[in-house]
């Protein structure tokens, strides 16, 4: 289901959730704007090292990277209306992992964005996600091209991609010297 929301809740000072903070559901998560209150939760996910391993430079991020990307991603809410999310199970409530729109570098395109807790890796997680975040995507922000990018060696991501309607493309070479697969979505593919 999506949902169409504002891109910043009247009346909500930063940090303080939503009545309604949902962005879209699936069948068995729902996904939401970030809190502050979703701090430890990042920790957990982007403080792992096994779980940042083809995530940007290899390198969990520290409690003030955490802290500093909450503010990033409020911004990018009121600047586009998305950005990052917490991704919640409808069964528990508990945060299992996150995933966005985002710009980096300020580049034109959106890039599709997810890390999981490794608890819930194999599960299905991220092809059910990716493929409600595509959708929410083009419905309520109207864009018409998404990316995502995946390290030449995470086969297990190329595969989400893949089965969440991407396609694969051409390896880029990044600002840090590493290169990364392109996969795109596009709209009428």
């Amino acid at each position: 289901m999506i949902e169409k929301r504002d891109p910043e809740p009247a009346g909500s000072p930063a940090g303080q959730a939503a009545a309604d903070d949902c962005v879209f559901t699936t069948a068995r998560l729902r996904v939401r704007r970030w809190r502050a209150s979703d701090h430890p939760s990042l920790m957990a996910v982007y403080g792992d090292a096994d779980a940042m391993r083809w995530v940007g430079d290899g390198r969990p991020l520290t409690e003030e990277e955490c802290r500093s990307w909450l503010e990033v991603t409020r911004r990018n809410y009121r600047q586009r209306g998305y950005g990052m999310f917490a991704v919640e199970s409808r069964q528990t409530g508990e945060v299992v992992g996150f995933c966005g729109l985002v710009h980096p570098g300020g580049q034109k395109e959106a890039e599709a964005k997810y890390a999981y807790a490794r608890a819930y890796w194999g599960q299905g997680i991220a092809t059910e996600v990716m493929a409600g975040l595509i959708r929410y995507g083009a419905s309520v922000h109207g864009l018409e091209h998404i990316i995502a990018t995946a390290d030449p060696e995470n086969l297990a991501s190329h595969r989400v991609l893949e089965k969440s309607g991407m396609t694969r493309g051409e390896l880029r070479d990044e600002d840090d010297g590493t290169r990364s697969v392109v996969f795109d979505w596009r709209s009428g593919q």
